[in-house]
C-alpha cells in the first residue's frame, strides 16, 4: 500500500510540477526564514511583543531588499561588459597571434589570425546585439504570451504563499504531527528532527558561506583591479552551493575577465591568487565551521541529486533536490543500521 502511495505521489508531482513550483519555492524560503521570524516575534518593544505578522513582513522586506540589491548591483555592471569585450577581444587576439604564430612557424605550420576581419565581425555583431536581444524578446512575448503570464503569476504567487506559510508555520507543523498514527508518532518525530538538523545546518550554513565568499571574491578581484569585480565575485559566491561546478564557473568568468582587461600573465596570476586563497578559505575554514563535517551530504550526492531531480521533475525537481536528499540520507542511514543489527546480517550459517 505504501509503495503504491509513493508511486502515486511521484506521478502527482510530475503532473502538477508547474503548479507546485511557487508553493515549493515558498516552502523552502519559509523554512530558511522561519528562525528569523521566530526571533523577531520573541523580541519586545517596550512591554509589547512584536506580533508575528509584523515579524513576517519585516523578514519578507529584508529578503526583497537583498534580491533587489543584487539585481541593481549585477545588471548595470554586466551591461558595461559588451563595450569592454568589443574593445579588448581584438587586442587579446593580436597578443595571442604574436605568441602562437612564431611557435607554429617553428613547427612548420603557417597559420595566422585574421585580426582585422574578426574585429570587424565582432564590432558589427556586438553593436547590433542589443537590438537583436530586444527583437527576440518581443517576438517571444508575442508567441509565448501565455507562458510569460504564467511565469509572472508564479513570481507574484511566491510572496503570497510565503507570507501565509510563515504566519502559520508552527500550527501547520502541529497538524502534520497530529495526523501521524500514534504508534509511529515518536519514530516519525525523531526522523523529522534528524532531517531538520541536517537541512538546517546545511542550508543556513551554506547561505553564510555564500555571503562570506561573495564579499571575499568581490573584494579580492577589486583589489586586483578588475573592473567587473562586483558581479563576478557575487556570481562566484552565490554558485558555491553547487560543489565544484559553481566554483569552476566563477573561475571561468574571472579568467575571461582577466584576459579581456589585463596582460595575459598579470591577469592569470591575479585570478590564481584570489581563487586559490578563496578555495582554501572555503574548504578549511568556512565549510567546516559554518556548515559542519557531519552533514552526510557528499558533494557527489548533491550534484547527482540536482541533475537527477531536475531531469525527472524540471525546475520543481531542482527545488526538491536538497530536502529530498536529506530525507533519503536519513532514511538510508536508519535502514543500514537496522540491516547491520538484524539476524539476517549477523547470522554466519544458513
Amino acid at each position: 500500500m505504501w509503495v503504491t502511495f509513493g508511486l502515486l505521489l511521484v506521478a502527482l508531482l510530475v503532473l502538477l510540477g508547474p503548479v507546485l513550483t511557487p508553493f515549493i519555492a515558498a516552502g523552502i524560503l519559509a523554512y530558511a526564514l522561519n528562525p528569523g521570524v521566530d526571533w523577531l516575534s520573541s523580541c519586545h518593544i517596550g512591554r509589547l511583543r512584536m506580533p508575528r505578522m509584523v515579524a513576517v513582513l519585516v523578514m519578507m522586506t529584508i529578503l526583497c531588499a537583498i534580491i533587489l540589491a543584487l539585481i541593481l548591483i549585477v545588471i548595470p555592471v554586466l551591461e558595461k561588459e559588451l563595450p569592454l569585450m568589443r574593445e579588448q577581444i581584438p587586442r587579446l587576439l593580436s597578443s595571442l597571434n604574436a605568441i602562437v604564430s612564431p611557435w607554429l612557424r617553428d613547427l612548420g605550420v603557417k597559420a595566422q589570425f585574421d585580426v582585422e576581419g574578426i574585429k570587424s565581425l565582432l564590432t558589427k555583431q556586438m553593436s547590433t546585439a542589443g537590438q537583436g536581444i530586444w527583437s527576440s524578446l518581443l517576438s517571444s512575448v508575442r508567441i509565448g504570451g501565455i507562458a510569460l503570464l504564467g511565469w509572472l503569476a508564479t513570481l507574484l504567487l511566491v510572496p503570497v504563499v510565503l507570507f501565509y506559510l510563515l504566519l502559520d508555520w508552527h500550527p501547520m507543523l502541529a497538524r502534520l504531527v497530529n495526523a501521524v498514527p500514534r504508534r509511529w508518532s515518536a519514530k516519525v518525530q525523531s526522523l523529522g528532527r534528524e532531517v531538520d538538523d541536517l537541512l538546517a545546518q546545511y542550508l543556513r550554513g551554506q547561505l553564510l558561506v555564500m555571503l562570506v565568499l561573495s564579499v571575499y571574491y568581490s573584494a579580492g578581484l577589486a583589489i586586483a583591479g578588475f573592473e567587473v569585480a562586483l558581479p563576478v565575485g557575487i556570481i562566484t559566491g552565490l554558485l558555491v552551493f553547487i560543489p565544484y561546478i559553481g566554483f569552476g564557473l566563477g573561475l571561468l568568468l574571472a579568467l575571461i575577465a582577466a584576459l579581456l582587461q589585463f596582460d595575459m600573465l598579470q591577469g592569470l596570476i591575479a585570478v590564481a591568487v584570489v581563487y586559490g586563497l578563496g578555495q582554501v578559505l572555503e574548504s578549511f575554514i568556512l565549510t567546516p565551521r559554518l556548515v559542519g563535517e557531519r552533514i552526510g551530504l557528499h558533494p557527489l550526492v548533491v550534484i547527482f541529486a540536482l541533475l537527477a531531480f531536475g531531469q525527472l521533475f524540471g525546475f520543481v525537481g531542482v527545488l526538491l533536490a536538497l530536502p529530498a536528499s536529506a530525507i533519503l540520507s536519513v532514511a538510508v542511514r536508519h535502514m543500514r543500521d537496522h540491516y547491520l543489527n538484524s539476524s539476517f546480517y549477523s547470522q554466519t550459517e544458513p
